[in-house]
């Protein structure tokens, strides 16, 4: 497969054990290549303006920060096409419109919708046309 054709996920996650699964699950698909990782608001935003992406697994709680300030910051300067899922333990519906209204794709509950985020993004890399 040509690199050109393959998803570049920017992972933002700050728990290690977790950072680490979602990249083994990604990369295991042959189609995504995680492109950047981020514990924090502060490194995701500043690594995100500076790395190409084309979807953003974020989770909402981290351990500097929150998610939403990186939904806020990358509103600015979003890629064109480019897809937000949030991944949280605090799937509450008043988070999720929060989510949605500030630009997320989707909203998904790590505790039941783990293989449901993995199963987005490899639908969205199989989407994008052969380079």
């Amino acid at each position: 497969m040509n690199e050109s054709s393959r998803l570049r996920v920017f992972l933002v996650e700050d728990n290690p054990m977790i950072s680490d699964r979602l990249v083994e699950s990604l990369t295991a698909t042959g189609r995504i290549d995680v492109v950047g990782r981020a514990e924090t608001e502060h490194d995701a935003v500043e690594a995100l303006g500076s790395t190409p992406w084309d979807a953003l697994l974020l989770d909402l709680q981290l351990r500097n920060g929150t998610g939403f300030g990186v939904l806020r910051a990358v509103g600015k300067s979003r890629p064109e096409g480019a897809k937000i899922l949030v991944l949280t333990n605090y799937a509450i519906p008043m988070l999720r419109e929060r989510s949605l209204a500030m630009g997320a794709d989707a909203f998904l509950d790590k505790a039941h919708e783990y293989d449901r985020a993995v199963a987005l993004l490899v639908d969205l890399a199989q989407a994008r046309p052969a380079a």
